[in-house]
């Protein structure tokens, strides 16, 4: 995009991180009939369950009660379409990506037999699958009435029976979900890294489905009411298939697979790939090791061609590490309708974080990279992008004449050095080129 853009011409903002699910209850007309006395009992221990957390204090029961009674109408947009669109609309949002459990307050709309955002390996391999194929065959539904502004994304238990396993994710291609949410943690079950799952990454690939974690699960039992503890620690589970995958071969065997973390920040990553390709690019540590035969190219390569981040409510510091980053891999998301998310004050929190960000740049971390990822089509979105009005004006980066002002030269030293280990600068080296640069 050119500098001289003008405030007249839209974003395309598409959020890689929404939820929707029906109230828990209403799933009952979505599941096989010979689960249904199985899902009474999940009710009824579910109502227990968040007894227990609110009598231990685990749960803010003030916070709870004023979050439903502000937002009682609106939170309706969890699953009533139409009340949906227009929420969407006023939080500048063009298209999205759709996850399970619209509330996480009280899980008020959690999928039958938890296999929503806590989809986890060690479920009972049946009722897992049968919760999230109620979920999928609803989530179906719901992204036929607006299909261009929508991706669902299908829950998958690829820890069950790998037969079944495949099957629900030809289904859910046929009935245009649009990718694959797999446990972010296998528990005792077989780790990510086996042979056994090539099949589901082969089929993902065949039928260009993203393979996505979301944020949630955890090892809570070694938590206990320490929620700091959770907090610190949530983010890494999603991520930690990533590394399994990347340094098991998956992604060298299959090339156009595509892996995304969701909501866990990425503000992790240039780090990771510093770490990681520097095992590959001289660290003695790892020159005494074997096991690397797989990787055939740098671990940042994988990650630029195969992996994406749903950076939900990305942070200004993660904004300005984009160069280690890659632009391309974060996908901005606004965490619809949680409220730990941007919604529904996007548009002044966009401001705050993108207000001084190059507008071409902007431009790809709020909707070209994740419709890319997704297979949006950003030709058919552009009315919903024009009727909803989101401009560089709106984010701040226009002058008083009304031309985009000139953002690149702020940053152009940061983008010059990149990923140091790899560029050979460093911010001394690109200050004064007198100065060596930074070893790997």
């Amino acid at each position: 995009m050119s500098q001289q853009q003008s405030t007249e011409d839209p974003y395309t903002i598409i959020s890689s991180d929404t939820h929707a699910g029906l109230p828990t209850e209403l799933y009952r007309d979505y599941l096989a009939t010979r689960h249904h006395a199985a899902f009474d009992g999940f009710l009824a221990e579910r109502e227990a369950q968040l007894k227990a957390i609110t009598d231990l204090g685990v749960r803010n029961e003030d916070f709870a009660a004023n979050w439903f009674e502000t937002n009682e109408e609106v939170l309706r947009s969890g699953w009533e379409v139409d009340r949906r669109d227009l929420e969407l609309d006023k939080d500048g949002v063009t298209g999205e990506v759709i996850f399970p459990d619209a509330d996480a307050v009280e899980s008020r709309t959690c999928v039958p037999f938890g296999a929503g955002l806590g989809l986890s390996g060690d479920m009972d391999p049946e009722l897992g699958l049968a919760g999230a194929q109620a979920h999928n065959r609803w989530l179906a539904e719901l992204c036929k009435t607006s299909p261009e502004r929508r991706r669902g994304v299908a829950l998958i238990p690829i820890t069950a029976d790998l037969p079944d396993v495949l099957a629900e994710i030809r289904r859910i291609k046929d009935d245009g979900l649009g990718a694959v949410m797999i446990p972010a943690m296998w528990m005792n079950q077989t780790p990510y890294h086996d042979r056994k799952y090539d099949p589901v990454w082969a089929l993902c690939e065949e039928l260009e489905l993203p393979v996505v974690t979301h944020s949630g699960p955890a090892d809570r039992e070694s938590y206990g009411n320490h929620l700091g503890i959770y907090v610190q620690e949530v983010t890494w589970w999603p991520a930690r298939p990533l590394w399994f995958l990347l340094w098991a071969g998956v992604f060298e065997r299959f090339p156009r697979l595509k892996f995304g973390v969701t909501e866990a920040g990425c503000w992790w990553v240039g780090n990771m790939l510093w770490f990681m390709d520097r095992l590959l690019l001289g660290s003695r540590g790892a020159a005494k090791l074997a096991g690397f035969e797989e990787i055939k190219l740098l671990p940042s390569e994988y990650f630029d061609r195969n992996c994406f981040i749903g950076a939900s409510n990305t942070k200004r510091r993660e904004i300005g590490m984009r160069y280690e980053i890659g632009i391309g891999n974060i996908c901005w998301g606004n965490d619809f309708p949680h409220p730990e998310g941007t919604w529904p004050d996007t548009l002044n929190i966009l401001r705050k974080t993108f207000g001084d960000v190059p507008v071409a740049e902007t431009r790809v971390m709020l909707g070209e990279a994740v419709a890319g990822v997704y297979g949006f089509d950003l030709e058919v979105l552009k009315p919903h992008a024009a009727r909803i009005g989101v401009t560089p004006g709106t984010l701040g980066q226009t002058g008083p004449d009304g031309k985009v002002r000139d953002l690149e030269s702020k940053w152009a030293a940061a983008k010059e050095i990149g990923r140091h280990w790899i560029t050979g600068h460093d911010v001394a080296a690109v200050v004064d080129p007198n100065v060596q640069a930074l070893e790997v």
